[in-house]
């Protein structure tokens, strides 16, 4: 039985107050199957809920009476001035959840002066998604095993004006997302990985008698290894970010390679289950990291307070994902505009009410944990 979807909305709601009012109004604008893809996590989803959980660990302390001169949540980053500290993550298959897709959720970003960072799998094209934005612009990228085509396709990045590239390094292959498989996800005709067409394609081979699933498979021949991240860094165009650090020996590799900066991230729960919290994790990596270069962290963020935490707990700024996506289905770039909006007021909300006047003041200080 086929499932009605209703349209976008071409406007939001009072109804809609906060991030998590947006997720019934968008799942009633995807079919079954696009919903089970956003939404899923890897198995039993316990590190989908625990990136949730995690942030409720952690109090802020009130601050009395504070003085605020020129209050502020500017910030450089990537050699880029940037009003508040929240990015657009890279999400695929954006028309799954608009027909404008990508085109959509960079001209609500770009409304708000907000960085996206493109998935590799978006259904436009890279070129078609720099000419509709109005903010910068930063590439996600998955390994490709063919050197050739990286190269040709990171040339075509630096053309389009992309400031940086993010190589994605906790999805070496994909999480078993039940939910996922139950709806009988597939990509309908017409969405597909436009940037990845011509590319050669990995192939995985049935496995000898006995083999597993996967390890008789070839599929782990394409996944990276320290020794490509080193020589994506030697020969990007762009500075090379990457995302899906966790572990702080793996954050000092990271360094060693000379990466541009790292991303704290379980991939939001969608590929190992059991994984910590992003949020717990981050200030074991950020001691490591010192300042030497800028990390960012995502999973979970719902709330402007979850923000300052991680900021508290070393981030220089955070990413969110699955909430622009419910904001792109429910009323496109309008509702990706709004929900950036009401994170960075609740972020000026919880700045004050904790007295920090600029981003530099906030601190381990504000955090209070029974």
């Amino acid at each position: 039985m086929s499932q009605e979807r209703l349209p976008p909305l071409s406007n939001i709601p009072a109804q809609i107050a906060c991030l998590r009012d947006y997720e019934p109004y968008a799942r009633v604008r995807m079919r079954a199957q696009d919903w089970a893809y956003f939404s899923a996590g890897a198995a039993d989803e316990f590190t989908v809920q625990d990136n949730l959980a995690s942030f409720g660990r952690w109090g802020l302390w009130p601050a009395a009476l504070g003085e605020f001169d020129q209050p502020s949540t500017r910030l450089t980053l990537q050699g880029q001035s940037m009003d508040y500290p929240i990015l657009l993550a890279p999400v695929a298959y954006q028309c799954l959840a608009h027909p404008e897709g990508e085109l959509a959720s960079v001209l609500g970003a770009g409304a708000m002066g907000a960085t996206s960072v493109i998935s590799m799998q978006a259904s436009h094209s890279f070129e078609d998604i720099a000419a509709q934005a109005h903010a910068p612009l930063w590439a996600q990228w998955y390994w490709q095993t063919d050197r050739a085509f990286t190269l040709d396709l990171l040339g075509r990045l630096k053309a389009a004006g992309y400031a940086a590239l993010m190589l994605t390094v906790d999805a070496a292959v994909n999480g078993l997302r039940n939910q996922e498989q139950r709806a009988g996800f597939a990509l309908p005709e017409g969405v597909d990985a436009v940037n990845l067409r011509g590319a050669p394609r990995q192939q995985a081979v049935l496995g000898a008698a006995g083999t597993s699933p996967l390890f008789g498979s070839g599929l782990l021949n394409s996944a990276p290894t320290w020794d490509d991240l080193a020589w994506l860094v030697q020969h990007s165009p762009l500075p090379v970010w990457v995302k899906g650090i966790m572990r702080p020996r793996d954050a000092q590799r990271a360094l060693d390679v000379g990466v541009a900066g790292m991303v704290v991230s379980n991939h939001g729960g969608r590929t190992l289950d059991g994984a910590p919290a992003s949020v717990d994790v981050l200030s074991q990596v950020c001691q490591v990291v010192g300042e030497r270069v800028p990390v960012l962290m995502d999973g979970g963020i719902r709330r402007g307070t979850d923000v300052l935490k991680a900021l508290a707990l070393g981030a220089t700024a955070v990413m969110i994902g699955r909430p622009y996506i419910y904001g792109l289905a429910t009323a496109g770039a309008a509702g990706v505009a709004h929900v950036l909006h009401i994170l960075r007021a609740e972020l000026e909300v919880a700045m004050a009410l904790t007295g920090c006047n600029t981003l530099a003041d906030i601190s381990p200080d504000v955090l209070y944990r029974p």
